[in-house]
């Protein structure tokens, strides 16, 4: 198990990058496989997550070769290109892996079998299955398919109008995936507007793929999609441990370069403002479809704020760094909708609000939300990861300005998110250790 000591007192300044965008990544690397020619993909997220997708693509009989940990050459067979995999497809703890490839291999001409690790065998399946039935899919599993492994027969598909129940950007990306292999013109409403990376990407390769406010809509493509050629934009989630730290270290001043600035993602940035961060994006760009900047951020004095449902529910997996950049606000900050997010983003705040308080934190829960009070001096103790990169990374960021040392256990977790994070602060001027 490893650990994470910081010692606090220490501004961040400098240029850095973060690693690539994960759901960018995986996208990459799924649409690169039925493009028609060569995709070469940079800066791609070397994690866990990414290397399930690798390996469940290479398994449809796509060569990928490897040029570095983050950068490959995908050589697509095209959209009717892909074999039938001789084994189980095992796409390990990545939701976006069995969710894409479930839309993808629906339309194809074999059967294929999905499955993954204990956490996402637990998973319902049912959001994905459903539509893709009223499509005409042919999908088995346990619990008449509610939980995986899921067999899937290629069978011809047809297109639908359908009406999502609750935002999810991985059922929509399913659907749309599908609707490339279906006849007519297939639609999918959201109740508000999810990440987009799936929408963008596809148009990038030439798909009839479009988006009118919160419906979208996909349909069989005329002519083969175009290969990739890009560099993946650094991960917001990434960038937004760095945007925080800054923000509330002293005498912080950071330039974080080439940071995928996609509107559907920026939702932290909009609270961090909305507080009094000093933060502005310089030379905006589009790389591969997606919005790119280079993120300016300095230390500054925070004002509590309160936040609605909406704006909560779009930065899910940064509200322990938002709970942390609260500590240092003046005046007290609410957080409102917790409570409609889903059971695992509930759990995992549950959890970060217990190893917070070990730090002088001083939250609570309320009817619908959580409460935050500041500015508070945290003080350095021993905390735990429990297997979330997002939440040791928040408690490296309450580290910095904590007083004494803070010893964060099972700190290994953040390798799956953030590789090389702890190199990064200490080029920043943190005093990070990292104990074996």
């Amino acid at each position: 198990m490893t650990q994470l000591s910081i010692t606090p007192d220490h501004a961040l300044t400098g240029q850095c990058r973060v690693p690539g965008d994960k759901s960018i990544s995986q996208r990459a690397l799924i649409f690169g496989a039925v493009a028609a020619g060569m995709s070469r993909v940079r800066n791609l997220l070397d994690d866990d997550d990414c290397r399930a997708t690798m390996r469940v693509v290479r398994g449809l009989g796509v060569q990928i070769d490897e040029e570095s940990p983050t950068e490959v050459h995908i050589q697509g067979r095209g959209l009717y290109g892909l074999q039938e995999p001789t084994d189980l497809l095992d796409c390990g703890n990545s939701g976006a892996t069995i969710s894409l490839l479930s839309g993808l291999l629906a339309g194809q001409k074999f059967n294929a079998f999905l499955s993954g690790d204990v956490q996402l065998r637990r998973r319902p399946m049912m959001p994905l299955v459903a539509p893709l039935r009223a499509m005409g899919a042919t999908i088995m599993g346990r619990q008449d398919a509610n939980l995986a492994p899921l067999g899937i027969k290629g069978s011809p598909l047809r297109a639908i109008e359908y009406e999502m129940t609750a935002a999810n950007a991985q059922v929509k990306s399913c659907l749309l995936l599908a609707g490339l292999y279906a006849h007519g013109l297939t639609v999918v409403r959201q109740p508000r507007t999810t990440l987009d990376h799936t929408e963008r990407m596809l148009q990038h390769m030439g798909a009839p793929v479009s988006a009118l406010g919160s419906a979208v809509y996909s349909e069989r493509p005329a002519q083969p999609l175009q290969p990739l050629d890009i560099t993946i934009p650094g991960d917001m989630s990434s960038a937004a441990v760095l945007l925080v730290a800054a923000c509330i270290t002293p005498g912080s001043r950071l330039t974080i370069a080439d940071v995928g600035v996609n509107a559907t993602r920026t939702a932290i940035m909009t609270a961090l403002c909305e507080m009094g961060a000093h933060i502005e994006m310089q030379d905006r760009r589009e790389q591969g479809g997606e919005p790119v900047a280079d993120v300016v951020v300095h230390f500054g004095e925070l004002r509590g704020a309160v936040f609605g449902s909406v704006l909560v529910a779009a930065m899910i997996d940064e509200l322990p760094l938002l709970a942390v950049a609260a500590t240092q606000a003046h005046g007290p900050t609410m957080l409102h909708g917790v409570q409609e997010l889903p059971v695992y983003a509930r759990d995992r705040i549950a959890v970060a609000v217990s190893e917070l308080r070990k730090m002088g934190v001083r939250i609570e829960p309320t009817a619908d939300g959580l409460l935050v009070q500041g500015p508070t001096q945290l003080r350095g103790a021993p905390v735990e990861s429990h297997g979330d990169p997002r939440l040791a990374m928040a408690l490296a960021v309450a580290g910095l300005i904590a007083q004494g040392r803070t010893t964060i256990y099972a700190a290994e977790a953040i390798a799956g998110l953030f590789p090389g994070f702890e190199t990064t602060l200490h080029a920043l001027g943190a005093q990070v250790e990292v104990i074996v």
